[in-house]
């Protein structure tokens, strides 16, 4: 999620893509619910927010795909947890997560053909059930 080092660097998406933490915007506030003073007054709630199309990391297909998915930004929230700490955490884990899901792109599917023993079964099956309908059929006496 963040890299190594006493501070973190970034959000590490994958291999290719780390998004710098100062192109995050990420405020706390109170988080709502139950649970008294603590939940009232502690600013424990933690929003993420990735403004897409103002980030130079980005390369231009990455940028179309996260566009074409979210469009200008990417707003992660949470309010899991007691700590702000811990959501912050949680909030860059789902942050990174929507965001390699969006950027992964499904491989072409390759059209297979039927093989010749599932043709000829399927054209069997289609036999039997035309002698079955056939069979049912009232013919007239002669």
């Amino acid at each position: 999620m963040l890299s190594n080092g006493s501070e973190p660097k970034g959000l590490r998406i994958d291999d290719s893509l780390t998004i710098p933490l100062d192109e995050l915007v990420i405020r706390t506030t109170v988080s709502g619910g139950p649970g008294g003073q603590h939940a009232n007054r502690s600013r424990t709630r933690v929003e993420v927010v990735f403004d897409i199309v103002a980030s130079p990391t980005l390369a231009d297909h990455q940028r179309a795909l996260l566009v074409g998915r979210f469009g200008s930004e990417v707003r992660v929230g949470c309010s899991d947890e007691r700590s702000q700490r811990r959501n912050r955490d949680v909030a860059f884990a789902r942050l990174t997560e929507r965001i390699a899901d969006a950027l992964r792109v499904a491989p072409p599917r390759r059209p297979t053909r039927p093989t010749k023993a599932s043709v000829r079964r399927r054209l069997e099956g289609k036999k039997r059930n035309a002698v079955r309908r056939a069979g049912r059929q009232i013919r007239p006496d002669d």
